[in-house]
């Protein structure tokens, strides 16, 4: 990814922090010679550095992707700034995002305890505390026909890159005026990268 050196996220917590908080992510790799996405939640083991994630049997993208070296991108917040909030329009838009890439080797899961410890942790993620889905109260045959149906895997992390772009290469001034202007959109992307310009800013 290119990232120019003031939108770098150096800080290997706040990347983590993403991936926990974005987790629905794109998972690209080399399918029959040509690139082959899919979209789909991944867990992340920050002590021993694995995504684990699963496919759906049907998904073709599984069966060459075994010690491939693939790409996950987590996907966090982004909003168009217009050169109209500016002091001056002379100027061009812009996008404000954050993102961060996660390269690794494929491995398929195989163990059934593996597979099953991993949907586990991803159910009690996404699940509020007090909710009635129970996953240890589902019918055990009804779960083993589940797990057929689907293959999973794991990513060995070999790299991670976060890229933040916040306006930090305008001038402190230009990143007010941008501020002051996602005050007024009410949407949830412009209100979250307002947080996050506000929070660069007081560093």
């Amino acid at each position: 990814m290119y990232i120019p050196s003031h939108f770098q996220i150096e800080d290997k917590k706040v990347a983590y922090d993403i991936i926990n908080e974005q987790s629905f992510a794109t998972l690209f790799s080399q399918h029959d010679g040509i690139p082959f996405a899919t979209h789909l939640p991944l867990l992340l083991d920050q002590e021993n550095q694995y995504l684990y994630g699963h496919f759906a049997r049907s998904n073709p993208q599984w069966k060459d992707i075994s010690h491939q070296m693939v790409l996950a991108i987590f996907h966090g917040p982004h909003c168009y700034i217009s050169p109209s909030w500016y002091e001056s329009n002379l100027s061009v838009p812009t996008w404000n995002y954050v993102t961060v890439h996660v390269y690794g080797e494929v491995e398929l899961i195989q163990d059934e305890k593996e597979l099953v410890d991993s949907l586990q942790k991803m159910v009690l993620k996404y699940e509020i505390p007090e909710s009635s889905y129970q996953w240890q109260e589902i019918d055990a045959d009804y779960l083993a026909r589940m797990y057929r149906g689907i293959q999973g895997f794991k990513i060995k992390i070999s790299k991670i890159e976060g890229k933040a772009k916040l306006s930090q290469n305008q001038p402190k001034t230009r990143q007010e005026l941008v501020i002051k202007q996602l005050e007024q959109i009410p949407n949830i992307n412009e209100q979250k990268i307002l947080s996050l310009m506000k929070a660069n800013l007081r560093k």
